[in-house]
């Protein structure tokens, strides 16, 4: 652990020039793989204030690909020795810029470095020489990556559809995978991590996962990190492709991660630590795990007290919710030492109570300063939604996307509103359900872990819940969460699903190291990402559909996605059949089953094809008449 005080300051704002013009490229210099810029520059500390390293030092690198698009200027950051997740290092002369490059080729650089009062917030100060315009060039070959890594695909990228797409291969994207623990980054085996809570929530071991870790793996500090890796294999074994993590909870419900020194020191980071994270997103790149970054949470997003947002004073805050230095520092941090992986999104707060103008100025400053153009979302309260979002729709706000936090059985019809609000405001979102309500529940684990029945019921509550709009009492298992969660998701076009993992259930959302909780719940998410990507469905370009199938009010008794005249998906969450509306469709369809539940290859019902001019029934199911189904009806 690091010392918690620093013995001395560097009084002067002379820096020592070491290194003079050294730069070095380093890495696997090849297409979308993470290519590293370091400069040997002037000597700092991370708790020096006369200059602040991270506020008063701008280095940035511009790339340039030989044919002159594209153009990337990239944040770059003091890394102490370059080694600081290994050596715990507070103090260096390295500065470090990543890229993870397009395409084939020469790429040239050029460094920027200046030095100035919030240079690196603001921009100006005094060129720093001889540093200052640096140039050079690479040369990059293709990957050799193949399968889940996302290096094989490319980076993920908003393209103004429901859908992220890969840059590389053109495909586009669904994710489902883990929204808990959002204390996933309070683990022991990072430096300087400290417990706030530690009776509640103790810093994490991940030690279930240990077994999970393979030779070859990736470790800091002679082995550690072995059980968060572990973990990580494992969802990416299961076939899910997406976890979320807070990088910053203090006065929060976990209250033990943030990246910074110490807990109220914003102004300066962890080079060790943030490093060792860095090791874990890197891992999760090639292993095909999409990062969530939560940047916040509701207790500290802002000075407004609570769910209410009372008027108060959250000294954790950054600058009070506003667009100021601290918030800058934050943002530019987190871009700058991890937006070089190929698939993640900026969640701008979870559970946000931030004004709308203090949203818009996050967003602004975030796509000024991520040269990459992740997605970027918004997390709020059920109540909060109709409030909080209609401002931020259209082309005139940064947002791209949103992380809802609804009741687990409202899935299919608030993905498809804001879906439907998002077209009509000409600017679409991408919309996945990643927090499910009850808050007590979640997500219920497996039958039989732990001796439990895996059935969630919130007892002695029956009315409904003004904040969540779900019945609590009602009792639910993992085939509820598949039916109506999961496909609820996906049958109104959303791009996918985080399970949430509630208070009162075993491994939750504060405390949890055993993802084999909701084992089966990941092979659910598996056969239906699978589903979309063997049988070649083009869901980018298909939209809900219930009216199609007579369910005009989007209920949870049948669902239909479209692509009018060519493919239809039926979803029957409780088996038997429906018919389908094809009279403004020519030709003939075929009708085919899928089991949601197995997986495997399509089987027939009891009609094998259609023809369209009229309405149609598409027949009986092949066996479980009263399980779920997916239906394929297509030319």
């Amino acid at each position: 652990m690091k010392y918690l005080a620093h013995l001395f300051f560097f009084a002067s704002s002379a820096l020592s020039l070491a290194g003079a013009e050294s730069v070095t490229i380093s890495g696997e210099l090849k297409q979308w793989h993470k290519v590293t810029l370091t400069l040997d520059g002037p000597s700092a500390n991370e708790r020096d204030t006369a200059p602040n390293p991270f506020t008063d030092l701008a280095f940035n690198v511009e790339f340039t690909h030989e044919s002159g698009s594209p153009k990337y200027v990239v944040p770059g950051y003091f890394a102490a020795d370059g080694d600081a997740a290994n050596s715990g290092a507070e103090s260096g002369i390295k500065w470090l810029a990543h890229l993870s490059p397009d395409k084939t080729g020469t790429w040239n650089y050029r460094v920027s470095f200046a030095q100035g009062k919030n240079a690196a917030l603001d921009g100006g100060g005094t060129a720093l020489s001889p540093f200052d315009g640096i140039t050079g060039s690479f040369q990059i070959t293709a990957s050799d990556k193949t399968g889940r890594d996302f290096r094989a695909q490319g980076r993920l990228q908003y393209v103004g559809k429901h859908y992220l797409q890969f840059a590389g291969s053109k495909a586009y994207f669904l994710k489902a995978g883990a929204d808990a623990p959002e204390t996933l980054l309070g683990y022991a085996d990072f430096d300087n991590t400290l417990a706030g809570k530690p009776d509640k929530v103790p810093l994490k071991t991940w030690k279930p996962h240990v077994q999970d870790w393979k030779n070859g793996d990736p470790t800091w500090k002679d082995g550690k990190g072995k059980g968060l890796i572990g973990a990580l294999n494992y969802l990416a074994s299961k076939g899910v492709n997406a976890f979320s993590f807070l990088t910053y909870n203090a006065a929060g419900d976990g209250d033990n991660v943030w990246p910074f020194i110490q807990r109220e020191d914003k102004l300066h980071y962890d080079c060790s630590k943030l490093d060792q994270w860095g090791i874990v997103f890197d891992h999760a790149t090639a292993l095909g795990l999409y990062l969530h970054f939560k940047m916040q949470e509701n207790e500290m997003d802002d000075d407004r007290i609570g769910h209410k947002s009372e008027p108060g004073r959250v000294p954790e805050s950054l600058d009070g919710g506003k667009l100021g230095p601290e918030r800058k520092l934050y943002c530019r941090e987190l871009s700058a030492r991890f937006g070089h992986a190929l698939a993640l999104n900026w969640n701008i707060g979870e559970e946000n109570t931030q004004s709308t103008e203090e949203v818009a100025d996050m967003l602004r400053y975030l796509k000024q300063i991520d040269p990459y153009g992740h997605n970027r979302v918004l997390h709020t309260f059920p109540d909060e939604q109709d409030k909080k979002y209609p401002p931020l729709l259209g082309s005139a706000f940064d947002l791209t996307g949103l992380s809802l936090q609804n009741g687990w059985s409202q899935s299919h019809q608030l993905t498809l509103k804001w879906i439907q609000d998002s077209d009509k405001a000409g600017k679409p979102w991408v919309v996945a359900h990643d927090e499910q309500n009850p808050a007590g529940l979640g997500v219920p684990q497996d039958p039989g872990y732990k001796g439990t029945d895996g059935i969630a019921i919130e007892k002695g509550k029956k009315k409904q819940n003004a904040k969540t709009g779900d019945v609590k009492s009602k009792p639910y298992t993992m085939h509820d969460i598949r039916k109506l969660t999961l496909w609820g998701n996906l049958m109104a076009g959303g791009a996918g699903v985080e399970y949430y993992f509630g208070y009162a259930l075993p491994e939750n959302d504060l405390v949890c190291e055993d993802f084999r909780s909701r084992d089966k719940s990941w092979d659910y998410c598996r056969i239906a990402l699978n589903f979309f990507r063997d049988k070649k469905i083009p869901f980018q370009d298909m939209t809900n559909a219930d009216a199609l199938i007579g369910n005009d009010k989007s209920d949870n008794s049948k669902y239909c996605l479209a692509k009018a005249g060519e493919v239809y998906l039926v979803y029957l969450p409780n088996g038997g059949s429906t018919e389908l509306d094809l009279s403004g469709a020519k030709g003939a369809f075929s009708v085919e089953w899928f089991n949601p539940r197995i997986g495997g290859d399509f089987t027939n019902g009891s009609v094998s094809s259609v023809e369209g001019g009229n309405t149609v029934s598409i027949g009986q199911p092949p066996a479980d008449a009263t399980e779920d189904w997916l239906v394929v009806i297509r030319q």
